[in-house]
């Protein structure tokens, strides 16, 4: 058991791509379910949705449809439509049409679809939504983009999720009215009302636009269900013909536009997301529209790949071989996507070219003719020209019907050819009316198609008439699936080549660079080019993209990753060596140094501190500082002495070792060194000529003559190692605060957070700088660095009541699971997801960065259930992040607590070490106190009293 919210992705698609998904997309979108309607029945939105959940129930083998609506959330992502307005994705459907990469994000794929740019969205509100809600009904063909941080949801049967817009905006779709007296509830919705309407009701409502997200409680999916005719669900139901948003939605609110006493005991509310975009991508011009905006979103040169930045025109070429030259002619919006276009095709513009293969084609395009070939069967193709904003509705003798910019009588007359003649019926609609022609390889003609876009020449009328011909319902149906998918891969495969050979006028080092290995590995590419002196991240990722390639063709990809991190290391590093201008003894003789920290406890952010995602966007942590059972348990005592060598100790592991040489010192390097963090920080702080450009001498034992005495350091660390309370890192910033004092380092507290990360990239462990920046600092605060080398945080505090008093140790306790886990196998694991911008470690780490924030304005209210939210969905994303974090031991524990429990988690990378608990009641946690007490797990695991830090580091001496 896990408190992460299980949820079932569904995607409703046409029926051919419903029954092909399987075979073509399993791989790359593992756990989606697929549906589809049944052919030739008409069921409107609401009964689409109804048939989703009936197919995906069927599929599930749960013998109860209310157990199986329970047993998860259900994402709905209806994607089903003829597509009439955007027909080259109509076969595909427009949840699977290719996006382009954003050159201002990270993660982002060659072959990347609208599903997969859409998903991260729609997963981040279902699973940030109450348990109350079971599904979630999203729309196939929009593109929403907000922030991760979800406001507070209502708890109602049926929400929907809108943003604020103008009223001529929101004349096109729903629109949500709440009375501005009581904005808590919906009022009504309505489909599609006027501009003046909407004007009008503002005076007292406000009016959201409905952005097709709607969260529905298992009461309203069995109100839906009646509505469509299912009072109760079995495995033959089959649902009427109903409608979600022109049905259901004005039956909603306290004052519904239309009356039904089925729907009167729903109650609803709607909620504007913050900062919400959206995007429709419906129709061909809305495809092209919205791109050139979401690719112009951003253009600060720093965040944007390429020497100079300049407004992205209205023009997309993905996966395909374009040779127009576009400095030559003159072409406005322009959609060119796994199609092959020579440099014999004249173009004017508005065009959306898809699916042609290679050709010598002597083609002249109109503004606003689009082009598509589809494959047929094994080896044929449907012409299909159309034009930009065709919408195929309505009988094709009707005047204001209309194919490529003209009336479809006018076409066909121009031609001189008549419905007869071509044996379709004058009324018959343009959906279904078959004018297409499919012809085999050797009959495809670049005449015949210039023909059906001009007209120009009639030697073509009789090879139209006499070919078999099918309409834009059968290319939906009749599309090679496989063959086009294939088509596009070949286009994408070459894509990445060019790319890689042009990197840096692209954004070749900000894709998701696993995908880009896996893609050069299938076609035997390789990376020609070598960066020249670049930013340390672009030679880091190139370090590691090499590394992976290498692993994929079973070589030996070790040495590679290995100069990743060391390039990140020596820039790190770099910034803090040469101290040894004002190194000095600072002690007597008889003095002891006392340095000594608290842990931390970290609530939310974690990661998001680890470079290098925090040199990339800033990192933002939210932790508190604690001593354990009344005492700092990180403490460190330093001495000076008189023999010229440096002893260490640690009264824990019960060792002691002494340093008589450089080379001695400078093993802090090798494998299982039990002071290798001691000799880094003694390095650092001067005893070591690599970090002290003012030495005179030519060995160790000179240098410590000159100082004034050997050193004597004691180190004690309380907690168990592999505690998950950033021990390491803590010990590594109070051993550097001693060394500051006894050589008259002065550094503050910046300085040790700076030269702590360095020593830990000395180590090559590469953590982050959460776990001594939540020890030198007290109390509970939110901790944030901007982009850049330059990690300095900046430090908001919080009130503390909610873990003092009444809640320390009674309702939140500390729990020791006795079960360790070192956390460098998956922090270097999680930091080549960095290197190689992993969409879905990247998607995560900016949920963990933005969830800090959210976190920190719970505890800043002071509200119980706002802290145990938050903490709760802190576990949910580290789940997300990485699934060891939770394995089956600590699952064992969680399941024993979570009845008992508001929230647990695991502190630091999780898999073990110890548990921070939220009980519901003080009742709650004694009885979690006794069970875990008298029936531990096993023989290490204990409670532990905590206390808030009032000073977080220390340095005094005697």
């Amino acid at each position: 058991m896990t408190s992460s919210a299980k949820l079932d992705a569904i995607l409703s698609l046409p029926p051919a791509m419903a029954d092909a998904f399987a075979a073509l997309y399993s791989a790359r979108y593992p756990g989606i379910q697929t549906a589809s309607d049944p052919g030739g029945v008409k069921l409107g939105s609401g009964g689409g949705v109804a048939c989703t959940l009936i197919e995906a129930w069927r599929a599930s083998g749960v013998a109860e449809f209310a157990a199986w609506l329970e047993s998860s959330k259900k994402l709905l992502l209806m994607a089903g439509g003829q597509s009439r307005r955007l027909p080259a994705y109509a076969a595909e459907s427009k949840a699977l049409l290719p996006m382009p990469v954003m050159r201002w994000n990270r993660g982002e794929r060659l072959d990347q679809t609208l599903l997969d740019v859409q998903m991260p969205t729609y997963e981040n509100v279902l699973t940030s939504a109450p348990s109350q809600y079971r599904a979630m009904v999203t729309s196939g063909d929009v593109l929403l983009r907000f922030g991760h941080r979800l406001p507070p949801m209502p708890e109602v049967d049926v929400l929907g999720l809108g943003m604020w817009v103008s009223p001529e905006v929101a004349s096109h779709f729903g629109v949500f009215f709440l009375k501005r007296s009581s904005p808590e509830e919906l009022a009504f919705f309505l489909q599609k009302p006027e501009p003046s309407k909407i004007r009008d009701l503002a005076e007292e409502y406000y009016y959201l636009v409905d952005t097709g997200m709607w969260l529905l409680s298992a009461k309203a999916v069995a109100a839906l269900m009646r509505k469509c005719g299912i009072g109760h669900v079995a495995a033959d139901s089959v649902p009427r013909e109903y409608e979600l948003y022109a049905g259901f939605g004005l039956g909603l609110g306290n004052a519904p536009t239309s009356s039904d006493a089925e729907l009167a005991d729903l109650t609803a509310a709607a909620l504007p997301l913050p900062d919400a975009e959206f995007y429709h991508l419906g129709t061909s011009r809305q495809l092209i529209e919205s791109c050139e905006i979401l690719q112009n979103l951003q253009l600060d040169q720093t965040k944007i790949s390429g020497a100079s930045v300049r407004q992205h025109p209205d023009q997309f070429i993905l996966n395909s071989k374009f040779e127009v030259d576009r400095s030559k002619q003159s072409i406005g919006a322009l959609w060119v996507e796994n199609a092959q276009v020579p440099a014999s095709w004249t173009l004017t513009g508005e065009h959306v070219i898809t699916g042609v293969p290679e050709n010598a084609w002597s083609l002249n395009l109109s503004r606003g003719q689009c082009l598509e070939l589809a494959p047929v069967g094994e080896t044929s193709w449907a012409i299909r020209p159309y034009g930009m904003d065709d919408a195929f509705r309505g009988a094709l003798n009707a005047s204001n019907i209309y194919w490529m910019g003209e009336a479809v009588a006018t076409w066909f007359e121009v031609r001189g050819i008549s419905f007869e003649d071509a044996g379709i019926a004058a009324d018959c609609d343009l959906q279904l009316a078959p004018i297409f022609p499919v012809v085999e390889p050797s009959d495809l003609d670049g005449g015949f198609i210039q023909w059906m876009l001009s007209g120009v020449d009639a030697t073509y009328r009789m090879k139209w008439l006499a070919a078999k011909r099918i309409s834009a319902a059968e290319i939906s149906e009749q599309t090679n699936l496989a063959r086009q998918l294939q088509q596009r891969i070949r286009s994408q495969q070459g894509s990445i080549t060019n790319m890689t050979e042009n990197y840096r006028k692209n954004a070749f080092y900000r894709l998701d660079l696993g995908a880009v290995a896996k893609s050069l590995v299938e076609v035997g590419g390789n990376l020609e080019h070598c960066p020249g002196p670049e930013d340390p991240i672009v030679l880091a990722s190139d370090a590691m993209l090499r590394g992976r390639i290498a692993d994929l063709r079973k070589e030996r990809g070790e040495d590679f990753k290995s100069a990743a991190f060391g390039f990140l290391r020596d820039q790190i590093v770099g910034r803090t060596q040469h101290v040894g201008a004002g190194m000095r003894t600072s002690v007597l003789e008889d003095q002891i140094v006392w340095a000594r920290s608290p842990v931390r406890l970290d609530l939310a952010g974690g990661w998001s501190d680890t470079p290098p995602y925090c040199l990339l966007n800033g990192g933002k942590v939210l932790n508190l500082a604690v001593d354990l059972n009344g005492q700092p348990p990180i403490q460190v005592f330093g001495r000076l002495s008189q023999e010229p060598q440096i002893t260490l100790r640690s009264i824990d592991q019960g060792l002691e070792t002494r340093v008589r040489t450089w080379a001695e010192l400078e093993s802090f390097t090798h494998v299982g060194d039990a002071f290798s963090l001691v000799k880094a920080a003694l390095a650092l702080a001067g005893f070591h000529p690599r970090f002290n450009d003012k030495l005179q001498v030519n060995n160790l034992a000179d240098q410590l003559r000159a100082f004034g005495g050997g050193v004597e350091l004691t180190l004690l660390s309380a907690v168990p190692k592999g505690s998950g309370l950033g021990t390491s890192s803590i010990l590594a910033a109070t051993v550097l605060a001693a060394l500051s004092e006894m050589c008259g380092h002065g550094w503050d507290k910046n300085e040790i957070f700076q030269r702590t990360i360095a020593l830990e990239q000395l180590l090559t462990t590469g953590g982050g700088w959460q776990d001594q920046a939540g020890g030198i600092h007290r109390g509970i605060k939110l901790i944030e660095t901007r982009p850049g080398f330059d990690q300095s945080p900046q430090i908001r505090w919080l009130p503390e009541h909610l873990f003092r008093g009444d809640y320390a140790n009674r309702r939140v306790l500390l729990y020791y699971t006795g079960i360790t886990r070192l956390a460098k196998g998956i922090l270097q694991e999680i930091v080549q997801g960095m290197f190689l911008n992993s969409r879905s470690h990247l998607a995560v780490l900016d949920a963990l960065a933005d969830h800090a924030e959210s976190a920190y304005e719970a505890i800043q209210s002071g509200e119980w259930d706002a802290l145990t939210s938050a903490v709760a969905r802190s576990w949910q994303l580290n789940c997300a992040l990485d699934a060891g974090t939770n394995p089956p031991p600590v699952d064992a524990i969680v399941e024993r607590v979570a009845p008992r429990c508001n929230a647990w988690k695991l502190l630091g990378a999780g898999g073990g070490g110890y548990l921070l608990l939220f009980a519901k009641s003080d009742a709650d946690a004694a009885s979690l106190r006794t069970n875990l007490t008298d029936n531990p797990p096993n023989a290490r695991a204990r409670f532990v009293d905590f206390s808030i830090s009032d000073t977080g580091l220390q340095v005094t001496r005697s």
